[in-house]
């Protein structure tokens, strides 16, 4: 494992809270000791939490990936995937620390997925936006290690706010960990419809709310599909 980059150190002299290490496997971006996002060297996926997440946009055709938000944007592990599986959707992409912007641009080649970068808190955009979206991906957690969680603000009223920046049809996709049976109840106070995506070795639950178009077979048999990922 090699460092290289160890964070802006305080005055105090301790570490900083933003690595980025390079392994035998990839890139990756660690955040007050949470592994925050992953690239591999010439692809597009992760092999990793982060392509279920993306994968939520596939519960839509091909036509209604046009406008997608992801809230949480880190060095752009999800935002990446999207951008090969919806080749000319506008992606709008939300992160509060500026520092991880600065790194990922760096080390992870952000500008290279011609996103438009937000630098600012997720409640906040939400709030203010009166932008639509035909999906909104949610990664957001605060906290440290193992203590990782969702903001005091998520499930709620973060999904109702997030739910009212859909366009007609659209999809909301949340990542959660030990708060999952509280998205869960969240997404289906919103959505005709939801459905689970478990990661293998991974604690992490995906929910994505849409239509009662969005199910399990269905985005199985998108997934299978579609080239890119089927091979993620």
């Amino acid at each position: 494992m090699r460092t290289l980059y160890g964070g802006r150190r305080s005055r105090a002299g301790k570490p900083g809270r933003i690595q980025v290490r390079e392994s035998r496997f990839g890139r990756e971006l660690w955040v007050d000791g949470t592994f925050a996002s992953f690239h591999r060297a010439g692809s597009v996926s992760t092999g990793s939490v982060w392509d279920a997440i993306a994968a939520g946009l596939l519960a839509l055709p091909p036509e209604r990936r046009r406008r997608v938000l992801v809230l949480g944007l880190g060095a752009g592990s999800v935002a990446r995937l999207v951008r090969a599986l919806a080749p000319r959707a506008h992606i709008v992409g939300v992160e509060f620390d500026p520092e991880i912007i600065e790194v990922s641009r760096k080390f992870f080649g952000l500008d290279g997925l011609d996103l438009e970068v937000t630098v600012g808190d997720a409640r906040a955009y939400l709030e203010q936006s009166r932008r639509r979206f035909d999906a909104i991906l949610e990664d957001v957690f605060v906290g440290s290690g193992d203590a990782v969680q969702k903001p005091e603000w998520l499930p709620q009223p973060g999904h109702r706010l997030a739910a009212r920046r859909l366009a007609p049809g659209g999809v909301l996709v949340s990542n959660a960990l030990d708060e999952a049976s509280f998205v869960s109840w969240s997404l289906r106070s919103l959505f005709p419809s939801v459905v689970r995506v478990e990661v293998e070795d991974y604690d992490n639950r995906i929910f994505i709310g849409g239509g009662e178009g969005v199910s399990a077979r269905s985005l199985r048999s998108r997934v299978a599909a579609d080239p890119v990922a089927a091979a993620a």
